[in-house]
């Protein structure tokens, strides 16, 4: 059977790679989990990996944080001798860190074929990071696994053949509903002294809302407008962690320490609204049915707002504001998409072991096949 790293660099991608991993190894391959270290706080991750039972990474290359060239180029660094001597069959990287463009830059000259979990997703905003991470990895790689057909649409126009693209579903949503049941049980309402559907969720962590001291301080004077009628609970990601202490935050928006993987779920599930700038919330609260206000202009995850309980703010105070007086009046209806039902890491699994090797079909510059 083939030989298959998966690579994970921050706490966003272990709730992507476990799902996939598992069914890998169901399936009968040699699986090797590679973490970059690119962000690696122990009281956020080893949470996470006890939460989802994942175990210790095989390989840890530990690079640590920096500039966005300086993270890249040590994760190249340290990826490169790594993948000579593993010798995969084939490379998988998820989402749109830095890591994941890393690794999937030194994937493509070394030869093993590249798959990219969560491609084709799009924003539409070139001034995000994560938008030129997900442009080039799914440029250079042989299978573009879509999670939603919104991707495909996007991939489609892009030029990709069409025997890369493959709509496989979210595997975000294969996790969350493997550990529902028990997240429900995980004990975070007692220990915060919450009642079901009376608290609002809060999440801020991309740089273009906390490190403008502008755009946070409006983001706290809607927060805390809304507190009023909902209060918010707020789990501070270390990134914002200082800046909320400069600015102040407003009565009634109560700050918690992070939360691991089963708490957060349960937050998320019983709460009356979430409001968040996080893409991976937005897609699991749409699979929660929970109304979602995104505090950002754009979002790469349209199918939430088409299809699920999203609303797209943008990060006016006035316009949050109203907007959730608007969801608490009037709840948005649950609506789950197609193919987010737990089982997009088997499709992908049987894409990545049915579909060939490097030496037998075409490479991401091939021309398609004439039909």
């Amino acid at each position: 059977m083939p030989r298959i790293v998966c690579v994970a660099g921050a706490r966003p991608n272990y709730m992507k790679i476990k799902p996939v991993m598992d069914a890998l190894e169901r399936r009968g391959a040699e699986v090797v989990l590679v973490h970059t270290g690119q962000h690696y706080d122990p009281s956020m991750n080893d949470v996470f990996f006890a939460d989802l039972g994942i175990r210790p990474p095989d390989r840890f290359l530990g690079v640590g944080s920096g500039t966005h060239a300086e993270q890249t180029g040590r994760v190249m660094t340290a990826f490169e001798p790594l993948l000579g001597e593993l010798a995969p069959d084939v490379v998988v990287v998820v989402g749109d860190i830095n890591s994941t463009l890393a690794c999937a830059l030194v994937t493509a000259k070394a030869g093993p074929l590249l798959a990219h979990v969560e491609a084709g997703l799009r924003s539409r905003d070139w001034t995000m990071p994560e938008e030129v991470n997900r442009v080039a990895t799914d440029r250079v790689s042989d299978y573009l696994l879509a999670p939603s057909p919104d991707a495909v649409d996007n991939l489609r126009a892009e030029g990709y053949r069409e025997d890369q693209i493959h709509l496989v579903g979210n595997v975000m949503i294969d996790t969350l509903l493997a550990n529902l049941e028990r997240a429900r049980s995980s004990g975070v309402f007692d220990r915060y002294g919450l009642v079901r559907g009376e608290y609002g969720l809060v999440t801020l962590h991309r740089p273009a809302n906390v490190d403008d001291p502008e755009v946070l301080t409006g983001l706290l004077k809607a927060l805390g407008e809304v507190a009023g009628r909902c209060p918010l609970l707020l789990p501070v990601h270390p990134r914002a962690a200082e800046r909320l202490a400069e600015i102040g935050v407003p009565g009634g928006v109560r700050l918690v320490p992070p939360a691991g993987y089963l708490d957060f779920i349960a937050l998320q599930d019983a709460a009356r609204l979430v409001l968040t700038d996080s893409g991976g919330v937005q897609e699991e609260t749409t699979a929660l049915g929970v109304p979602c206000v995104t505090l950002r202009d754009n979002t790469e995850r349209p199918i939430t707002v088409e299809q699920g309980t999203n609303l797209l703010a943008g990060r006016d105070p006035a316009r949050i504001v109203s907007l959730v007086h608007r969801v608490l009046d009037t709840p948005p209806a649950p609506r789950r998409p197609e193919l987010w039902d737990g089982r997009a890491s088997d499709r992908i699994a049987e894409v990545l072991l049915e579909g060939g090797t490097a030496s037998t079909r075409p490479r991401p510059t091939d021309r398609a096949l004439p039909i």
